[in-house]
């Protein structure tokens, strides 16, 4: 039995159908609006497995009603249309699809429900042997109502045109335990049946709550970067990036920014690794590898490191985040990403001097990498290579002082990234002691003539960039 459309396609499929204005003997009406919200299709479906039951219907001439199939109007395709007009998407707002599939979920020991097509095929094997079991009933009834919340949820964020804001995740799997083992903790992700962080973990290990935090913020650095790019993380921040030609020096450079901090790390990269790259990670303790494609033997070289996870994610730059979502004490804090771009033409150089192009080039690196490193962030960079990285502190000299003590004698020749402008000119001083050559930073310090004036004063050159880079 169908409606409308529906039938048409089945009976031009070669099947016999029953037209539900025949079955209900009631017309649609409303222009179509008005099909199946009839006692006779919603009693047939709710019906229990009674005799009471049954007999109403008989005495009404109606029958049980045993599987619905329903597909929705495609609100959320038609919202997303640029022209879209007012009227299309209230014609898009599903009534009778939605009722038959809560109906029927209702009453999934009975009657099933069917609102994936995805799902056709495991109905089919059903059918072709006893029928559909009630565990798989009630799995579909579960389905159903999910789909039609996240359906009613969408209409209602864009009618609401922002006042609600709501989150619905799917659970992918339970974590040994959260941050700390007196913690518990899951992963849901967005859709249903991605893996973690929208990738596969290879040989089914099990990864930790910390373990997808800092392969995230290794995900986020790799996505910000085109060229071939490596990053170690270690407890949620940088500890290490390069950019090269090949990915073999783009990890070893990662790694000998901070070669003490890269025992126990998360390592990405933002190209497959080959082999010769998977051996250099060989000898070394890492707790993660994240890669959009491992070659064949360095997958297999890196799965015999026993308690290394390996997390292929190929689409890297496919999924990337729009809104992030932090939850705070009574309620939620959304924000767009910062994806932290920056055109030439938006820098001013504030300096004597202007920087080279080498400078230059290093400059950008070191900015871009400034937006993953908690604040205060400052960064160090020289070859497309971070030097020294300091973050995380409620001083800004304070990170100024922990990115030239790791970064020690490669200090000299580098430049400096400042996620936000400099309060005074200690920062400034120290860096040209350092051997520090150029600076990037925001900009709009009422002390910024004070900086500018160190700056000239060692011969440094500086830009400001108008845009700050807080992560906290």
């Amino acid at each position: 039995m169908a409606s409308g459309g529906t039938a048409s396609h089945i009976r031009d499929c070669g099947v016999d159908v029953i037209e539900v204005s025949d079955y209900t003997r009631s017309p649609e009406v409303i222009g179509g609006r008005v099909k199946t919200l009839h006692p006779a299709i919603h009693a047939g479906i709710l019906a229990r497995n009674c005799s009471a039951d049954r007999n109403e219907l008989k005495s009404n001439g109606w029958y049980e009603i045993d599987m619905v199939i329903a597909n929705l109007y495609p609100f959320e395709d038609v919202i997303s249309e640029p022209l879209s007009t007012i009227e299309k998407t209230i014609d898009n707002i599903d009534i009778g699809g939605v009722t038959l599939l809560r109906a029927a979920g209702k009453n999934y020991h009975r009657c099933t429900v069917v609102s994936d097509p995805e799902d056709y095929g495991v109905i089919i094997d059903f059918l072709d042997r006893s029928g559909v079991d009630i565990e798989i009933r009630k799995r579909l009834a579960l389905k159903a109502f999910d789909c039609t919340s996240q359906y009613d949820s969408v209409i209602a964020r864009h009618l609401s045109k922002g006042e609600i804001f709501d989150l619905r995740g799917y659970h992918n799997a339970e974590l040994d335990y959260g941050e700390n083992p007196h913690q518990e903790a899951a992963f849901y992700s967005w859709q249903r049946g991605d893996g973690v962080l929208g990738g596969r973990v290879h040989d089914g290990k099990e990864v930790s709550y910390n373990n997808v935090l800092d392969m995230d913020n290794a995900i986020r650095v790799m996505r910000s970067y085109k060229d071939v790019t490596a990053v170690v993380m270690k407890h949620n921040s940088p500890c290490g990036i390069a950019t090269r030609q090949d990915v073999y020096q783009a990890v070893n450079d990662a790694i000998a920014c901070d070669t003490v901090s890269a025992f126990g790390s998360v390592v990405g990269v933002n190209r497959v690794i080959d082999i010769e790259t998977a051996n250099l990670l060989k000898g070394l303790f890492v707790e993660c590898v994240v890669a959009p494609g491992f070659e064949n033997g360095a997958l297999e070289i890196l799965r015999k490191k026993k308690k290394c996870k390996l997390l292929e994610v190929t689409d890297l730059y496919g999924s990337e985040l729009r809104k992030e979502v932090r939850s705070v004490t009574g309620g939620l804090l959304v924000q767009s990403v910062d994806v932290g771009g920056m055109k030439q033409s938006e820098i001013d150089t504030v300096s004597n001097r202007r920087p080279t192009q080498a400078e230059f080039r290093n400059l950008v690196f070191a900015w871009t990498a400034c937006k993953h490193v908690k604040s205060n962030a400052i960064v160090l960079a020289n070859g497309l290579a971070t030097t020294g990285i300091g973050g995380g502190q409620p001083s800004r000299v304070q990170s100024v002082e922990i990115a030239i003590s790791t970064a020690g004698q490669t200090a000299t020749g580098s430049v400096m990234a400042s996620d936000a402008f400099f309060p005074f000119a200690d920062g400034i001083e120290l860096a040209a002691k350092a051997g520090i050559t150029a600076v990037i930073q925001p900009g709009g310090s009422i002390r910024d003539n004070e900086v500018i004036d160190a700056v000239n004063e060692y011969s440094m050159t500086m830009v400001f960039t108008g845009k700050r880079h807080f992560k906290h």
